[in-house]
């Protein structure tokens, strides 16, 4: 969905005097549209990373699995047009140009008319034939169907739009199915995951969505799989960047860096645990080689030798996780200090996204 709050830089290229008098409100707005591109792009990798293999028909788009999530700078757009929000390709060859609007305006078919003729040329440029190419845009819940027409015909030009409306999709029943399942500590399958993301926008007024925003926030932040919870919470404030509250956007932000923070911890933990049992089992090869050669009178001494390293180790192995579960307890505590010094969160819920008790947390807060 794109941002419509930079409408003003349309008019910038026939204002020379304008941009010599206040050239510190342009550069504002550069920065702002930078910082606002930064922010949506940090979301949009981990979202995109994970969305191969998943489709958008939970958006009412049939367009099949998807393949690969392609770069979305287009070169050839002009600097006044905010980047395509998604490019995608899919496992029957197509490309699919995916745009996400809040209202509907006759004049943003131009704009992806730009967007597509970009794409054509940067494959002419890398010498390789454009695949067929698919311009789908989805409507929030503002938009109704009856507002939209699908068509542009300008004789020799002519552009046809696959819409998807956020306006049929049932979101109080989407929403208490989700509550269900995450409650229960069930699996998502992959169109109950783009469900979730997209929930929010299916409402119509401002405030309804920004509301659900934050229902959806804090019913994700209690799904059990790590990587699922990443992917919603991720692909939530990528689509709802344009209305999400700096305080929401901020503890998605927290509870992402957190969670991969222990994920990686896992990581090295199992690839520790597989470690020394690698050197335990080459180990009891070596000892039964020994074995095998010794007389039957060191046989005994093999056996021992080999309980030894047995024991060597399991001790190993409970030592290096014991010093990976201390890590991770240090790093929850880091987070939980950092969080309380922000003075931005409750102690409850500081001690829920940290994953730690409400008597810890406090006494850390009187630290």
């Amino acid at each position: 969905m794109k941002r419509k709050e930079h409408r003003a830089e349309a008019s910038r290229a026939g204002s020379a005097r304008t941009e010599k008098k206040s050239p510190r409100k342009n550069r504002h707005i550069k920065e702002a549209r930078d910082i606002a591109y930064q922010n949506k792009d940090i979301a949009s990798k981990v979202f995109a990373e994970q969305l191969k293999g998943k489709s958008l028909e939970a958006y009412g788009v049939e367009v099949g699995g998807i393949r690969a999530v392609l770069p979305t700078n287009i070169p050839a757009i002009k600097v006044n047009e905010l980047r395509l929000d998604n490019l995608l390709e899919l496992q029957d060859g197509t490309v699919a140009l995916v745009d996400y609007e809040s209202e509907y305006k006759r004049e943003s078919k131009v704009k992806y008319l730009n967007y597509l003729t970009g794409i054509v040329n940067r494959y002419e440029k890398k010498g390789q034939s454009c695949p067929n190419l698919r311009m789908i845009v989805v409507y929030t819940g503002d938009i109704p169907k009856e507002a939209v027409s699908t068509r542009y015909d300008v004789g020799a030009v002519k552009l046809t739009m696959e819409p998807a409306f956020l306006s049929e999709i049932d979101g109080e029943e989407i929403l208490t199915r989700l509550k269900k399942k995450v409650e229960r500590g069930e699996r998502l399958d992959d169109r109950e995951q783009m469900e979730f993301i997209i929930l929010p926008l299916s409402y119509r007024r401002r405030e309804e969505k920004e509301e659900r925003i934050r229902e959806t926030i804090n019913l994700a932040v209690r799904i059990q799989d790590r990587e699922q919870q990443i992917f919603v919470l991720a692909g939530i404030l990528t689509f709802t960047d344009k209305i999400i509250d700096e305080e929401s956007a901020g503890i998605i932000r927290r509870v992402i860096q957190m969670t991969k923070v222990a994920m990686i911890f896992e990581k090295e933990k199992e690839e520790a645990v597989k470690k020394e049992r690698e050197k335990g089992q080459q180990a009891l090869r070596e000892e039964q080689q020994k074995g095998q050669q010794a007389l039957r009178e060191e046989q005994q001494k093999g056996q021992q030798a080999l309980r030894e390293e047995r024991q060597k180790g399991q001790q190993a192995v409970r030592k290096e996780q014991q010093k990976k579960q201390q890590a991770v307890k240090a790093e929850k505590r880091s987070i939980a200090l950092k969080m309380i010094a922000d003075g931005e969160l409750s102690l409850k819920k500081i001690a829920m996204y940290a994953g730690m008790d409400i008597k810890t947390v406090k006494k850390l807060a009187r630290q």
